[in-house]
């Protein structure tokens, strides 16, 4: 076997390396290298010629090699060794030694790179640091949202990760800051859930900012603040003007919400600044952060998106404008409105007439009325509706001789207009944000939807329900759950404020208590339980325990069911306790 030794590996240009080739039979050469160029400059002409050949290029400095001497007879004449390595003759053998050499220069004479400058230091954080019961908490439930969960049922133990927005929301709330420690798990944890990113990040604060700009996984963090992690003051007029010209397309959304947080007029003024330079999807989405303080004091830059060229936008300047009673457009809409829907005197009790358009004129298209309607739908009905939502409600009183929300809804629609002109007004009580007509829309809560005065989807009771005070909303939602059950009342529930009023609690256990003494299928309700492990009152603990024993199953029910209902009341007791344990955690700072 042929070794390769050099007496040199770090010769400068110009000084000469030496390799010693040494024969398995114990004959020797020598092939000396001179340094002439640089040493990645000499390394890429030793590539060069071993691709083209050395009898067509032989490298700079490369010198043929020294005799060889055969020792015990092993080396042959030609210079060869016994084995056939080539030791002392030929140029090629000479470049393969040239080759060994300098990769073991190339490898031991590696120089460090020049170390990247150390970041800034991380901000302060001049919050409260948290208790420490309430750090191993929150390094439980980051935690727990990436542990692997048994497949199948998910047994008695609570589900961590849907426990963290509520510890969020109460660290938040006490003006408490992350610990040092938890931030990658943090940022980790609002990656992977878009719902978590904006408690999570406020939470984090600025020294989880500081942090995802070191971390090419955690940039979402950065979207929508400024180049330093962070948006320059509203109050900063030199600083927001700098980004408002300069920065990207989602800092500048960003920035102007908070403009307009801080200063609804401000932030108009920064708008209208750049209004007519701007791309028609960016005006758009620009024009959608007026809602945040809408005022009158909007309306005549609102009146003049009217005529943008785009029509997104004047749809939505338009729905905008509905949204202020007092405006050009809601009379406008509301003398249209009033020529379509009135009292049919023909009619031998109190009814509603309706008389939808017969075109869109250019009027009509200027404020928002779209000519085309969606498919399956009528082009009369479509428009009819465009014009009575964005029409105010406070006119339809006295067109209706006087008569209160209420009175109205209740009267009887002729020609089969009634869902349609409904549908209208519960589009204009969620944007007017009017509780008087919501609440007359949505109808007493024992009458079943399809049968109501305002309109069957759930959905659109759902928004209507948003209109009114906590804890009106829960009253009415415990009266529908004891009237209906909880088959219809996922979307209702999930508007109501948590914790849930005692009201409504009650009306749900009590409904999950008539599922499950009729053994009907637990798994049906997995959706009410989720919500009622989130939103029910660690109050209610004493009450669900006795539902946690297992029933005694009849012969007419689902086999199993009994074990699935006592798994789950026993989990969602585990999981009042924790929200107790984690309220307990979370005091306020003294």
């Amino acid at each position: 076997m042929d070794t390769v030794t050099t007496t040199s590996a770090t010769a400068a240009p110009g000084v000469a390396d030496t390799v010693t080739v040494r024969a398995a039979g114990g004959g020797e050469g020598r092939t000396t290298v001179k340094s002439s160029a640089a040493p990645d400059r000499l390394w890429e002409e030793l590539v060069t010629s071993a691709l083209l050949g050395t009898d067509r290029r032989t490298p700079t400095g490369l010198t043929r090699p020294t005799g060889g001497e055969a020792a015990d007879g092993g080396a042959a004449a030609d210079g060869k060794t016994a084995g056939g390595s080539t030791a002392a003759g030929g140029t090629a053998g000479a470049l393969l030694d040239a080759a060994a050499l300098h990769t073991v220069r190339r490898r031991a004479g590696l120089r460090p790179g020049p170390a990247a400058p150390p970041p800034e230091p991380a901000p302060e954080d001049p919050r409260v640091p948290l208790p420490e019961a309430a750090r191993r908490r929150l390094d439980q439930l980051l935690a727990g949202r990436t542990a692997p969960s048994p497949a199948g049922r998910r047994g008695a133990a609570p589900d961590l990760a849907e426990l963290l927005p509520q510890w969020l929301a109460l660290a938040e709330g006490h003006g408490y800051k992350a610990p040092a420690a938890a931030l990658p798990a943090l940022l980790d944890a609002a990656r992977a859930r878009t719902d978590l990113r904006p408690s999570a990040l406020r939470f984090a604060g600025p020294r989880g900012l500081w942090l995802a700009r070191l971390n090419p996984e955690w940039r979402f963090a950065l979207r929508g603040t400024g180049a330093a992690g962070a948006l320059p003051s509203p109050r900063d007029a030199e600083g927001v003007r700098a980004l408002w010209d300069e920065g990207l397309f989602a800092e500048r959304v960003a920035l102007l919400a908070a403009v307009r947080n801080d200063d609804p007029a401000a932030g108009l003024a920064l708008l209208a600044s750049t209004w007519a330079t701007e791309r028609a999807e960016d005006r758009l989405m620009f024009l959608d952060s007026l809602r945040a303080g809408l005022s009158d004091a909007d309306e005549e830059f609102l009146e003049a998106a009217l005529g943008d060229r785009s029509r997104n936008v004047r749809a939505t300047a338009a729905e905008l404008l509905s949204a202020l009673p007092a405006s050009a457009l809601a009379g406008r809409m509301a003398a249209r409105a009033l020529t379509c829907v009135g009292l049919d005197r023909t009619a031998d009790v109190p009814t509603i007439g309706v008389e939808a358009p017969h075109e869109c004129d250019a009027a009509m298209r200027r404020d928002g009325v779209v000519a085309v309607p969606p498919a399956g739908r009528g082009e009369r009905s479509w428009w009819l509706g465009r014009i009575v939502e964005s029409a105010p409600l406070s006119c339809w009183p006295a067109r209706f001789g006087g008569r209160a929300p209420e009175e109205i809804v209740a009267l009887p629609v002729a020609d089969g207009w009634r869902d349609e002109l409904h549908a209208a007004w519960c589009r204009a009580a969620v944007r007017q944000r009017d509780a008087d007509w919501s609440r007359a829309l949505l109808g007493p809560p024992a009458i079943p939807p399809a049968t109501g005065p305002g309109t069957s989807s759930l959905a659109e009771r759902a928004r209507l329900l948003s209109m009114l005070s906590p804890e009106e909303r829960a009253l009415w939602v415990a009266r529908f759950v004891a009237a209906h059950g909880l088959s219809e009342a996922f979307q209702l529930l999930g508007v109501c404020a948590v914790p849930w009023a005692e009201p409504l609690g009650e009306a749900v256990i009590d409904a999950l208590d008539i599922a499950r003494e009729a053994g009907g299928y637990p798994w049906s309700f997995s959706g009410v339980m989720g919500l009622a492990e989130r939103c029910l009152a660690p109050e209610a603990v004493g009450r669900l325990e006795p539902l946690t024993a297992r029933p005694d199953e009849a012969e007419d029910i689902v086999p199993g069911a009994g074990g699935y209902w006592s798994e789950a009341f026993r989990r969602l007791v585990s999981t009042l306790r924790l929200r107790a344990s984690i309220r307990a955690e979370l005091t306020p700072p003294a």
